[in-house]
């Protein structure tokens, strides 16, 4: 990663050359501009520069919740484990090409036996979240279908937390749920797997899908450089909430400190109850373009944030 940081000014002038004139697009466009060519965002180092090695973040109060895998049993400190049979979800060595601690959560999807998994936590929102992670896919890892996922739920407690979850396919009503999910999109098989990244998003201002219904609408980067397998990445996503019917609500995301997409414009909720307040962190595999039979990707240094993390210091 230390490679990676030097290089930022270079792949942030790369990024911005081919983003020039490319505007988001779903499956149904909904003519929101991908800003990153002159967003004002941070980009390369942000909080995480004071803490090398990510030791010590966690008690800055920027910070709302972190997990580096090092210390604990399975799933210890998040709310919900999905690892069917037992057999989804490990502690494992995070490879020789890791730099940042002895752990890592492995993930192991397997076709036709189950969807893969992974954790949910609930937390304490803020005007504008950040979610920042380290990912690896494996060599030979196909589509996946669901991955990072930020939920705007009516509460913490009881009921409530369940509100911004389910819904596929319907419009939420604004004052329920929306949601926002950082993922690679294989765009039916155009980009070769895993893909390129991806938001997907369901809000109450979305755009149909020609079959009539609302499915997730999709902010991706045509020219951005198709995600590698085989080495750690840093992904860090943003989402600003709006003031409640105002179209002033935003998103945004980072692949190792370069910013490749923002967009503004989103009406996201009616109400200022409703806030994004679970992170699921998974690797959900369904889409009927995965052909290989098990599917393997390792997340490691998971951070929710108030402010900008950017990449771990070394």
């Amino acid at each position: 990663m230390g490679n990676q940081l030097g290089n930022i000014c270079a792949l942030r002038a790369t990024i911005s050359a081919v983003l020039l004139g490319f505007s988001a697009f779903a499956a149904e466009p909904n003519l929101k501009t991908n800003l990153a060519v002159t967003s004002p965002l941070p980009h390369g180092p942000g909080l995480a520069a004071k803490f090398p090695g990510d030791v010590g973040l966690r008690n800055d109060p920027q910070v709302i919740f972190a997990d580096n895998f090092e210390a604990g049993g399975l799933g210890e400190g998040w709310d919900e484990v999905g690892n069917q049979g037992g057999k989804v979800l490990s502690l494992a060595s995070p490879g020789a090409d890791r730099e940042l601690g002895q752990r890592a959560l492995r993930v192991e999807a397997h076709l036709g036996q189950d969807t893969g998994g992974g954790l949910t936590q609930w937390f304490e929102s803020a005007d504008t979240v950040f979610v920042r992670f380290y990912v690896k896919f494996a060599p030979d890892c196909d589509y996946l279908h669901h991955f990072a996922t930020l939920r705007a739920n009516k509460g913490l407690k009881g009921g409530d937390r369940w509100s911004g979850f389910g819904g596929a396919g319907l419009k939420p009503e604004g004052g329920e749920r929306f949601s926002t999910a950082l993922e690679p999109w294989g765009d039916w098989g155009r980009n070769p797997p895993p893909g390129r990244w991806n938001f997907y998003s369901y809000w109450h201002e979305m755009t149909a899908s020609p079959d009539g219904k609302f499915w997730g609408n999709s902010f991706a980067v045509p020219a951005a450089p198709v995600i590698p397998r085989d080495r750690w990445i840093c992904a860090e996503f943003m989402l600003k909430h709006n003031t409640p019917g105002q179209p002033d609500g935003e998103q945004a995301f980072w692949i190792d400190g370069v910013l490749q997409g923002h967009w503004k414009g989103f009406n996201w909720r009616k109400t200022a109850a409703l806030k994004a307040n679970a992170l699921t962190l998974e690797s959900y595999f369904t889409d009927r373009w995965t052909k290989h039979a098990t599917n393997v990707v390792w997340f490691d240094n998971v951070v929710i944030a108030r402010s900008y993390v950017g990449p771990s210091a070394h």
